[in-house]
């Protein structure tokens, strides 16, 4: 944290300005915040930022390995595998707690990560809103390795669209119902990448179509944020007209769907870092721990933090049916360290790493942070508090 920015920021503070704030985003898009966004953005030292960028270099030092995708196998062994996985995803994401470590002492701890997409384009208008209607410091920025909003949106524009600028879509189970679908109107505005639900989609013969104004439109590249978990929720109906998702199409994929697999909790088993909480997979536990309370039970493959058991009893091991799908995970110590008017906030940012083609590297681009007062940090669980929330993190530069 950086003690000066929060006491100006609080001193000067005012729910006038937060709604402004709220206002300058949803009159460019009525009523799409499905989500609560934070009465405020975090402010990082530049020596915090180096301990998220060094645990998270070694991170994708551990996917670039050779053996990354033999490693990584099981992972697809009990799910649909989509044909044509080509390399690494482009993009991952990885979830930090702002934490106290065993010393006390705030560090950074590696929580989750996925090879999937987030709030890519969002995130750029929400630094823009929040400079629009507050006072925020020069020397800080959101984004990382030198990067600015014009180098990011053109790095995200070869990302998703490819270096040859194919037909892209944004792929979505009912799209506009999401609650993350501001992004994906961001997304289109910002790169002109037309929103498209699995329902409309029409194969003809290994080529994927979709109708706009009467005329059928050929899909060359898939911008994919449909998640597997929700698919699986769907009526026959539904499952039926998404199973062409599995079959051997002429399409290229961002990312493949197998990646959201490959790179996810599976991977944090694999990973031995001092920022790295230990990871377990249940299977191959050997006996139960006595101190529970110490630890935290999480499926594999879910999304926003659904089926997560927080207060393990041992009774929840003989319960799941599956333990090669879940992980016990050590309980992270999120560190209430965000003065607010009415307490302390707890922080998790997610930082956006991109393929660097020439320095074939993944880098770290930009971040969104979320900010709680309960037990867990998602939107979903923060209903009724003020000062938590979807927000952004700015980093010092020096």
């Amino acid at each position: 944290m950086i003690p000066l920015y929060r006491k100006q920021f609080n001193e000067v503070f005012s729910e006038n300005k937060y709604q402004q704030y709220f206002n300058y985003i949803n009159e460019l898009y009525p009523n799409t915040l499905d989500f609560r966004i934070a009465e405020t953005p975090l402010f990082l030292t530049a020596a915090f930022k180096a301990q998220l960028l060094e645990v998270g270099e070694y991170v994708c030092s551990q996917i670039t390995r050779p053996d990354f995708i033999s490693n990584t196998g099981k992972s697809l062994q009990n799910t649909k595998i989509t044909p044509n996985e080509k390399g690494l995803p482009e993009c991952i994401v990885m979830d930090f707690a702002i934490a106290n470590n065993d010393q006390n002492e705030i560090a950074p701890a590696l929580i989750e990560l996925q090879g999937f997409p987030s709030l890519f384009a969002f995130e750029v208008l929400q630094d823009e809103a929040i400079r629009n209607c507050y006072t925020i410091p020069e020397n800080v920025t959101p984004y990382l390795n030198g990067y600015t909003k014009e180098k990011y949106l053109h790095h995200l524009s070869t990302i998703i669209k490819g270096e040859l600028g194919e037909h892209t879509i944004l792929l979505e189970l009912f799209p506009n119902q999401q609650k993350t679908r501001i992004d994906f109107y961001c997304t289109n505005d910002y790169l002109d990448v037309p929103i498209v639900c699995v329902t409309e989609l029409v194969k003809k013969g290994k080529d994927l179509f979709y109708e706009r104004n009467g005329i059928f439109i050929k899909i060359d590249r898939i911008y994919n944020r449909v998640v597997a978990d929700e698919l699986k929720k769907q009526s026959d109906e539904i499952k039926e007209k998404a199973a062409i998702l599995y079959d051997d199409l002429n399409v290229s994929w961002v990312t493949h769907p197998n990646h959201f697999f490959r790179i996810s909790k599976y991977l944090l088993p694999l990973l031995q870092h001092d920022y790295i909480p230990k990871t377990q997979f249940v299977d191959q536990i050997q006996s139960i721990p006595n101190n529970l309370e110490k630890y935290i039970l999480k499926p594999l493959f879910s999304f926003a933090g659904q089926g997560v058991i927080i207060d393990i009893q041992a009774a929840d091991f003989a319960s799941i049916t599956d333990p090669e799908n879940w992980i016990l995970q050590e309980k992270v110590s999120y560190a209430p360290c965000i003065a607010t008017p009415d307490g302390y906030a707890k922080a998790e940012i997610r930082l956006f790493y991109f393929w660097d083609k020439p320095t074939q590297k993944y880098i770290a681009t930009l971040n969104l942070t979320r900010l709680s007062k309960g037990k867990m940090i998602g939107v979903n669980y923060n209903q009724t508090a003020t000062w938590v929330g979807g927000t952004i993190a700015y980093f010092e530069n020096i």
